[in-house]
């Protein structure tokens, strides 16, 4: 499939979607998201990618928010419809774990982008924020929810409603990335955390996945239920026999996600 406005290439068992608009920040507009999730889409069936990593074109952005060009246009109507804040649903759902590898500025829905993945990891010279108040508007592609969720109603607060933009090693501080590296190494530590997820069971990492997702928004029986009848499946598996007569033989396993 051809794409105009990101890069998607295959490493190993790792997908990669670099958002290559570097001339406008990396900017996501409309076709970039419909270009994501069409990337996306086609990995969802392929047992060979077992992770996706997201980073951005140049040193500079991993991802500047939104096309503000076109957010200057947007009526009401269409800020109803499910764009944005649908792709990044898609993200967070997504079958297989996700990486937000963050190059440089990651702002509005570029932050919202990443904080629908998985595991978030920045370069040093990274800095990340949700300035849209600054713009008479809110972080509408799940930043107010995902951000109180992962470092807390008061820090969200903070960042929200002041529009502050932080660095990688604030971030780190905050619980809101996982690891902040020098520039050079973010790619191979990306690659690093998508080595280590990949060679676990892929029906494992999609329920647990699920677990902590659903089990965040639901009050803490109704989860432990979820987390309880996720491992139901995964101990009828083919998967859970694999894995644990791997560990009786002393070799390592050969998952098939069945």
């Amino acid at each position: 499939m051809e794409y105009t406005n990101i890069i998607v290439r295959e490493e190993k068992e790792i997908g990669f979607i670099i958002i290559n608009r570097p001339e406008l920040r990396n900017a996501l507009n409309l076709e970039t998201l419909e270009e994501i999730e069409q990337a996306l889409d086609q990995w969802r069936f392929n047992q060979e990618i077992r992770v996706v990593i997201f980073t951005g074109a140049g040193e500079k952005s991993f991802a500047a928010g939104a096309d503000i060009s076109q957010l200057n246009k947007r009526t009401m109507i269409e800020a109803l419809q499910p764009n944005m804040s649908a792709v990044y649903r898609k993200i967070e759902d997504y079958e297989k774990p996700t990486i937000a590898a963050i190059n440089g500025f990651a702002l509005g829905g570029g932050l919202e982008l990443a904080l629908a993945c998985d595991i978030l990891i920045a370069s040093y010279h990274a800095k990340v924020g949700l300035p849209e108040v600054g713009l008479g508007i809110i972080p509408g592609a799940g930043g107010t929810q995902r951000l109180t969720r992962i470092v807390g109603k008061g820090k969200a607060m903070d960042l929200i409603l002041t529009g502050d933009i932080i660095t990688a090693e604030e971030a780190e501080r905050i619980g809101l990335i996982s690891k902040a590296v020098p520039q050079d190494e973010l790619l191979e530590k990306a690659k690093e955390y998508a080595g280590k997820i990949s060679i676990k069971g892929p029906l494992a990492l999609r329920l647990a996945k699920a677990a902590v997702n659903r089990g965040a928004d639901i009050e803490m029986e109704t989860a432990l239920y979820l987390e309880k009848l996720s491992q139901t499946i995964l101990i009828g598996s083919e998967d859970k026999r694999e894995g644990t007569q791997a560990f009786l033989e002393k070799r390592k396993p050969q998952f098939q996600g069945k």
